[in-house]
């Protein structure tokens, strides 16, 4: 059908393709967000420590600016690791199992990392709207700023376990994000 599929250059991209082209400009958006943050959180910790001991002043806003970066840097960090696959596994017992029953185990797997994307971002958000009306010390930033990275990195991770439960299913595997 013609609004089941997507024009490219002639050549109608199929909707299950569509999905690996958004998680992999996600994955890649969300890398380049996490380098940004990590050269960001250099950078502060240097002008902290310079005005500690060089100038004897430090800055308020340093610290509290550095500890919100950390939380967008490793949460995105770990979604893109859900996607390239990069995460903690024990395959020990699993690689024992035939082939196709190695499979339904990968999915299995797949699913109950997506659960625990959906919990992460649902419950993200409920904190982060509990505490939205505070502001965080130092930096006059509302207090969900630092719950917002939770729940982005929760639906990063549902999309990107979906991915790979599909491709699973294709008998495929999903290409890392930088190929």
């Amino acid at each position: 059908m013609m609004q089941d599929c997507l024009v490219e250059d002639g050549v109608r991209a199929q909707p299950r393709r569509l999905l690996t082209q958004l998680n992999r400009l996600l994955a890649r958006a969300s890398t380049v967000i996490a380098v940004v943050g990590l050269l960001c959180i250099v950078g502060i910790v240097f002008y902290e420590v310079v005005g500690r001991y060089v100038f004897n002043q430090t800055p308020t806003w340093a610290e509290s600016l550095a500890l919100v970066l950390v939380l967008y840097v490793t949460l995105l960090g770990a979604a893109v690791a859900v996607r390239d696959a990069g995460h903690i596994g024990m395959d020990s017992i699993l690689v024992l199992l035939p082939l196709h029953v190695q499979r339904w185990f990968e999915i299995l797997i797949h699913l109950l990392v997506a659960f625990f994307g959906a919990a992460m971002a649902y419950n993200g958000w409920v904190l982060g709207m509990s505490v939205a009306h505070y502001l965080i010390p130092n930096l006059g930033l509302p207090e969900i700023a630092r719950y917002i990275p939770l729940s982005v990195s929760g639906v990063l991770i549902v999309l990107f376990s979906v991915e790979h439960t599909l491709a699973l299913l294709r008998h495929e595997e999903v290409e890392p994000t930088w190929n």
